[in-house]
């Protein structure tokens, strides 16, 4: 503070909270400067207090990146400025006289503030929303993160965001990235421990606001080389107090002044794909559990009829029993046309039902010797023994005016397109299957709900 005491008629130093609180009590202070790169200002209730005691009185906090969490913690109790260390003689002067320069009070810098503030929240109300629509669904960790980071490159000066995963070693790994800058979040947390691991492993953000203020002069030059001006990570767990789930790592091309409402913000946002990568975990353990159910049951759990492994089991069987007994086998494919809409409108609770339901009425409009197997999502195969491929596509026909006119519990009507074939000599199961799902394109791009026959070569 030597480099700013003549700004103050009268300095006092403190080496402690206790002492600090003395000083206070004792003399009118104008300022109150707590440096956090000491180890008398750890974070706590007294430090808490000691801000919280200004009742709105200027107070700047200096505080080292690796602290910059009990730096946003302050902010809660009550408002003050802050400046990342290290920080320059002119940088600290500067500041101090910020703070104690009396406040302008015309008409239209309060109007020009209140513009300022509306802006910076709404920008932040944005950024949650984008947050919102790119966690629904609860995809595999990489497609979420993906979104993740394209939805956090669309706030102003985000020019690169990362997302990063724990690892059971205690290692980050980066799952995904995007930004309008080339740059791999790979290179530059390369062997730098200090810039995230330490103080994320301790559940606190991390604020870099200029490169250079990490000591790493590899690090200033490739960030710098990027422009990037600015480093913002937080940390991400299923709960307070939880186990790491990661990082997410956010690059400016600006230096921000960050408020209250930034980290509080920011801090809602890296909960929200807490959330999501929990959801992603349990929805990848459920697709296991589902998985290894399969090998044990030929039903498929939400729809009640063959699963995949059982319809292709049983495919390849009236294959070889067509073969042998030179009898037709047609096979018929259809999927419902776009069932994402359902879910989307309507929740997954609903769209399961849905889907059992069309399940259902399509079972029942097939014959004893016909199986009926959902392959995938809400793709369905129909093995048609002693079937020759017009009277599959007539049947075909049946079954999709029967989609079309079924009602749904709590959901609009769907449609469903669909394609035909019949067992060519020679042909095998991927060649059928393949014929099909060709001709299932065909009817997607020619409308949806309609029949395509998949003519044999």
């Amino acid at each position: 503070m030597a480099a700013c005491a003549e700004s103050f008629g009268r300095l006092l130093t403190a080496d402690s909270i206790a002492s600090a609180r003395h000083a206070m009590a004792q003399n009118k202070i104008s300022l109150l400067v707590i440096d956090l790169d000491g180890p008398a200002m750890a974070a706590g209730t007294e430090l808490a207090a000691l801000v919280r005691s200004r009742a709105g009185a200027p107070v700047l906090v200096l505080s080292p990146f690796t602290r910059s969490a009990t730096m946003a913690e302050l902010m809660a109790q009550g408002p003050l400025a802050y400046r990342i260390t290290p920080i320059g003689a002119d940088g600290l002067r500067d500041a101090v006289r910020l703070l104690l320069a009396p406040p302008a009070d015309t008409l239209a810098s309060a109007q020009q503030h209140l513009l300022d503030r509306e802006a910076e929240l709404n920008d932040l109300l944005a950024i949650q929303r984008s947050l919102q629509r790119a966690l629904y669904g609860s995809e595999e960790i990489e497609r979420m993160g993906a979104r993740v980071c394209n939805a956090l490159c669309g706030y102003p000066g985000i020019c690169h965001a990362a997302l990063l995963q724990a690892v059971d070693d205690g290692t980050l790994r980066l799952v995904a990235q995007d930004g309008r800058i080339d740059l791999d979040m790979n290179e530059v947390l390369a062997g730098r421990a200090a810039l995230l691991d330490a103080p994320v492993a301790r559940g606190e953000l991390v604020l870099l606001d200029a490169p250079s203020k990490a000591g790493d002069p590899a690090l200033t030059q490739l960030l710098e080389g990027q422009d990037v001006h600015m480093l913002l990570a937080f940390p991400l767990r299923g709960q307070p107090g939880g186990p790491l789930l990661g990082v997410i790592c956010m690059l400016f091309d600006r230096q921000l002044t960050m408020s209250r409402e930034h980290f509080s913000c920011f801090g809602s946002a890296s909960q929200l794909i807490s959330f999501g990568m929990v959801m992603s975990d349990l929805r990848h353990q459920n697709d296991a559990l589902g998985l290894e159910l399969t090998q044990v049951t030929p039903f498929d759990g939400l729809t009640g009829v063959a699963n995949r492994r059982q319809g292709e089991q049983v495919l390849d069987s009236e294959i070889r029993r067509a073969r042998r007994y030179g009898v037709p086998l047609a096979v018929i494919a259809f999927d419902i046309d776009s069932f994402r809409t359902v879910n989307d409108l309507y929740g997954y609770t609903t769209g399961d039902r849905s889907l059992a339901v069309l399940a259902g009425t399509i079972q029942a409009r097939l014959r004893s010797s016909d199986t009926l197997a959902r392959m995938r999502g809400e793709q369905f195969l129909v093995i048609a023994t002693h079937t020759v491929a017009v009277d599959a596509y007539r049947l075909a026909e049946v079954l999709r005016q029967t989609i079309a006119a079924t009602e749904l519990p709590g959901a609009d009507t769907v449609t469903a397109s669909f394609s035909v074939a019949q067992l060519a000599p020679d042909e095998g199961a991927s060649e059928l299957v393949m014929r099909l799902e060709a001709a299932l394109h065909r009817a997607k791009r020619a409308g949806r709900n309609c029949v395509e026959i998949a003519m044999a070569r």
